[in-house]
């Protein structure tokens, strides 16, 4: 695995294993050195978490102390019903938070039953009580689109202009519905940010974030430049061919 510091970050490209590997240790060194009350860490949607949670727990990587403390959830969510397969959390679930037995009062899905502004609001009034005011997550796993989205800022999202200052937020997505995110403001609070990238078809993307003109509101990923310090890339052979 090669390392090297870019603009939005550091820079790891190495085997998926070695990836997936390395995403568990990050996580398990965060939990180690945390001096917070509730240990919190966030997951994303996507294919690359589900293939992680399945490798996570077949590989039993996970202290026992790390999962019976840490308080679980997802950086970002679609508005749908929790048994959805479309669901961020309703497949953190069953594809690992179940298999690992994370005890239910530690598991914090979005409250999709709500009308997405009231969501946000109330996961907002919950994270407060574990993180803490003007705190995000101790760890926040992240991915990229094709489009060089993350977590649901999408090209042209007004998230990336001006998100209130807020930490959640609720945006009705033209085409993709509504979506229940962090926001930028909400990334700069958090601790460790752990943006995991596979796969050819993501390699045009990386190339626009990492070597691309600063331009966000085209390509999204490119807002962790203000939070750098704290973000950590995971990149496969095939995702970073074009850097």
């Amino acid at each position: 695995m090669t390392e090297q510091t870019t603009d939005y970050g550091r820079l790891f490209v190495g085997s998926k294993e070695q990836i997936f590997s390395k995403a568990a240790a990050l996580a398990v060194e965060a939990h180690a050195g945390t001096k917070s009350k509730h240990f919190t860490w966030a997951f994303t949607g996507g294919s690359t978490p589900q293939d992680w949670y399945k490798w996570v727990a077949s590989a039993k990587v996970l202290p026992s102390g790390v999962i019976a403390t840490t308080h679980f959830t997802v950086s970002d969510e679609r508005h749908v019903p929790l048994n959805s397969d479309q669901s961020n959390f309703g497949n953190a679930e069953r594809l690992l938070l179940s298999p690992l037995d994370v005890p239910a009062e530690h598991r914090h899905p979005w409250v999709v039953a709500y009308e997405p502004p009231q969501a946000a609001e109330a996961y907002r009034r919950t994270m407060m009580i574990l993180a803490g005011p003007g705190k995000g997550y101790d760890v926040c796993f992240l991915g990229m689109g094709d489009d060089a989205h993350t977590a649901s800022f999408f090209p042209g999202s007004p998230l990336l202009e001006d998100d209130g200052n807020l930490p959640f937020a609720a945006i009705d997505v033209p085409g993709k519905g509504w979506r229940l995110t962090i926001t930028p403001a909400g990334l700069r609070s958090c601790g460790l940010i752990v943006v995991m990238t596979l796969g050819a078809g993501k390699a045009e993307a990386l190339r626009r974030v990492m070597r691309g003109p600063f331009d966000p509101t085209q390509a999204p990923a490119q807002i962790l430049a203000t939070c750098s310090d704290r973000v950590v890339w995971l990149v496969d052979e095939a995702a970073a061919s074009q850097l």
